[in-house]
């Protein structure tokens, strides 16, 4: 890959700064200057890169197509809710150098020699830190100044004594080596030596039996259990010579513990693992709630980069709010607000481009909600949503196929199904929510009047005349209504339909229909008729869809919408914060197809269950999840804070499933030390429900005065831990991880 080469950085269609980029010695880290000042403006590392786009796909780039060749243009995309990185390089072989040579340094490698580069990059990034004079040496007033900065609050005597040790040619500083030695002094884990040893006849290493006796007794591994062994050797001992013997060292050992294999989150499910041959009611289904926006609910942004982004995430449910546009366009933007606009045919372009989950699962179906559009831009929304949007297959299903693994390739369109024009012109009653205890009343009137004013079911007509109303369907052109009837036949599978009573439902409903409702109604049905629901849940599919009244694109719990089966729960993905941890957690398995089996009695269509009552659930008793917290690794700061703070570190677990499971419990706080805490604290938990609880860990910094900070989470759902002694690598607020800070626990459950 080149180094220090131009290009420009752009933000908008205005404004294009040209930047030198540059990849550094480590080949983990790339940092930009200012071509003018030559000031490094920023950096950023390799394993914050999740993809590189080619060409105009981001919409600065699409607004710049006339100006500059795709050839030479690029996105560099990253994990969380980082924004993305347009770049127009100088020529197209210079676009091609940086996008290849990021695809390789971002493809998936083996761990050791990810790990390697990482420990390298963090130990010149720390050097380079604590070396204020840049002299390539550091003396001991800069060390001590380098363990503020790394979270560690040490007694100087014996920092001193780690100084001394390292400093092998006794000239009162450190360089090269000697800081090598010296990191690893400081980066000693005592706990996974004391834990090695007790496996370790000599206490220098594993032989393979020794290892295979603590992969079976204690990471509970019974099967292929010496075959595994040999694997882990052969895969993280970097001693050939040790490699050679069939044994494992000290370092391979922590090597091991800090894997994939090694990980709290099981690796088989990591991968596709579950039936996708079951009807679409079965599942749990990724869902986001105004796709489109990037922002709040009134003001914010409304962008492609919203699909994009939620598409990448594992989202499998869409929502697109059409609206009549200028110059016979329809456009998608939050109705009756002041977002701004995007091109419907650039949301189902979008579609065609990033709408696959690779590599495990190629497209499970996507359910568009809300594509809908007024008048005769009808026609633009029908012909969009049958193309492809990328080779010009058809991609709307023309029969009523059940299944992810059938829906493959195809796109669902939610809406109304109408046979009459009185259909069409009825309205939505799927979304209106019934005025209740439980119910806002200015929500309620407001969701009525979004969906009142006319389309098919999606929304309001916008700026251009409606397609009208009940009292007004004699005056309706006939071009008008074969296009809405066109449209209508696009629905197939989910064809919206007003909720009137579990009963009614079972009486007259149909798999293929769906029905909507708002949190606060489905609350009222959840604790009024909770075994009810269930069933309903396990023939049928059922959206819910925030409050009208989260404006700032907050998000309600999907926790207790799950405990019912509920499929489609649609959360602002815009915004951080526990339900989205949540949402993350539960779909980051199978694959992450979007798709998540549901458990066996949630789909019988006769269960007994309701999770208000866990006894309720047909099969074994509580199990008991036993988690000793043992220590944690080089945690973060926390963002904005005071030079020289040093964070005093808890762990919280967190229960998330049925009302009876709901707990949490934490680890008293370490003073001054984010480095490398010991907790050796053990929390236990009973859970009733297990197949629905969802297990999250947070790290917070104490404060006696105020509330805690947050330092970083993992969640996942229970049916994906593995016990065992396990790392859990933390993410940050946004869902990006932060390596290599984690968190060593020991996992035991039992019956």
């Amino acid at each position: 890959m080149q180094q220090g080469t131009l290009m420009r950085k752009v933000k908008s269609k205005s404004w294009k700064k040209q930047r030198y980029f540059k990849l550094q010695d480590d080949c983990m880290t790339i940092w930009y200057q200012s071509k003018k000042t030559g000031k490094i403006e920023s950096a950023f590392s390799i394993s914050d890169v999740e993809t590189v786009r080619e060409g105009h796909q981001s919409e600065v780039l699409q607004s710049l197509a006339e100006e500059f060749p795709p050839e030479r243009c690029f996105t560099i995309v990253f994990y969380g809710r980082r924004g993305n990185l347009d770049l127009i390089a100088g020529s197209a072989e210079e676009a091609q150098c940086w996008v290849q040579g990021l695809r390789q340094l971002i493809e998936p490698r083996s761990f050791p020699l990810m790990s390697a580069l990482v420990s390298r990059t963090w130990i010149r990034d720390w050097f380079q830190k604590a070396d204020k004079n840049k002299d390539g040496r550091m003396n001991f007033k800069e060390v001590q100044r380098l363990l503020k900065m790394m979270n560690v609050d040490m007694n100087e005597d014996h920092a001193l004594r780690l100084f001394q040790a390292a400093d092998k040619s006794e000239s009162g500083t450190l360089e090269g080596e000697e800081f090598v030695l010296f990191y690893k002094a400081l980066t000693q884990r005592e706990e996974v030596l004391s834990l090695f040893q007790d496996f370790s006849e000599d206490g220098k290493k594993l032989t393979l039996l020794e290892l295979v006796d603590f992969l079976r007794q204690e990471q509970l591994e019974d099967e292929g259990t010496e075959e595994l062994a040999m694997e882990l050797i052969d895969k993280y001992e970097p001693s050939e010579t040790a490699r050679a013997r069939h044994v494992l060292s000290a370092d391979g050992f922590l090597m091991y513990l800090c894997s994939p294999e090694g990980s709290i989150f099981n690796p088989r499910h990591r991968a596709l693992w579950q039936d996708m041959s079951q009807p679409l009611c079965h599942y749990f289904i990724s869902s986001s709630h105004n796709t489109y926006l990037i922002e709040d609910q009134i003001r914010g942004q409304s962008s492609i980069e919203g699909y994009i982004r939620a598409l990448k995430r594992g989202c499998r449910c869409l929502e697109v709010d059409c609206w009549d546009g200028p110059n016979g366009e329809p456009m998608v933007y939050h109705g009756h607000t002041f977002t701004s606009k995007i091109l419907f045919r650039e949301v189902v372009s979008t579609l065609g481009k990033d709408g696959r989950v690779e590599p495990s699962y190629p497209i499970p179906s996507v359910v568009l909600q809300g594509a809908g559009g007024a008048g005769p831009q009808q026609r633009g929304v029908t012909g969009d949503s049958r193309s492809h949007g990328g080779d010009g297959h058809p991609r709307v299903p023309t029969s009523p196929s059940t299944t992810p693994q059938e829906l493959k390739h195809k796109i669902l369109l939610k809406g109304k199904k109408i046979g009459r024009l009185e259909d069409t012109l009825d309205g939505p009653g799927d979304e209106v929510p019934d005025v209740s205890d439980d119910d806002n009343g200015a929500e309620a009137e407001e969701e009525r009047r979004r969906v009142k004013v006319g389309g098919l079911g999606w929304g309001p007509a916008g700026n251009a005349e409606p397609l009208g109303t009940a009292t007004g369907c004699g005056d309706i052109p006939k071009d008008k209504e074969s296009l809405a009837q066109a449209l209508s036949d696009c629905v197939v599978y989910c064809k919206s339909v007003s909720f009137r009573g579990f009963q009614e439902a079972r009486s007259h409903s149909r798999p293929s229909e769906i029905s909507s409702f708002s949190e606060a109604k489905a609350r009222k049905l959840i604790r009024d008729a909770g075994n009810e629901f269930v069933r309903h849940n396990a023939w049928q599919l059922t959206r819910i869809y925030p409050s009208g009244m989260r404006t700032d694109s907050s998000n309600y719990s999907p926790q207790e919408m799950w405990n019912v089966g509920c499929q489609i729960v649609a959360l602002n993905f815009q915004t951080a914060g526990t339900e989205m941890d949540l949402c993350d957690g539960l779909f980051s398995q199978n694959g992450r197809c979007g798709y998540v089996l549901k458990p066996p009695f949630m789909r019988d269509e006769e269960t007994l269950f309701n999770p208000s009552d866990p006894g309720s659930r047909e099969g074994p008793g509580p199990i008991t999840l036993t988690i000793q917290v043992i220590s944690g690794q080089q945690l973060p700061k926390v963002a904005n804070s005071k030079d020289g703070a040093i964070i005093d570190p808890l762990v919280r677990v967190e229960i998330h499933g049925v009302p009876a499971d709901q707990a949490h419990q934490e680890t008293k706080y370490i003073e001054n030390n984010g480095f490398n805490p010991r907790w050796d604290e053990t929390l236990q938990f009973q859970l009733h429900v297990p197949e629905l609880a969802l297990v999250r860990f947070v790290v917070e910094d104490y404060d006696k005065t105020s509330r805690n900070d947050f330092v970083g989470q993992f969640t996942l759902a229970f049916a994906n831990i593995k016990p065992g002694y396990r790392h859990i690598h933390l993410l940050s607020k946004d869902g990006t991880s932060i390596p290599p800070s984690s968190l060593f626990v020991h996992i035991r459950i039992t019956e």
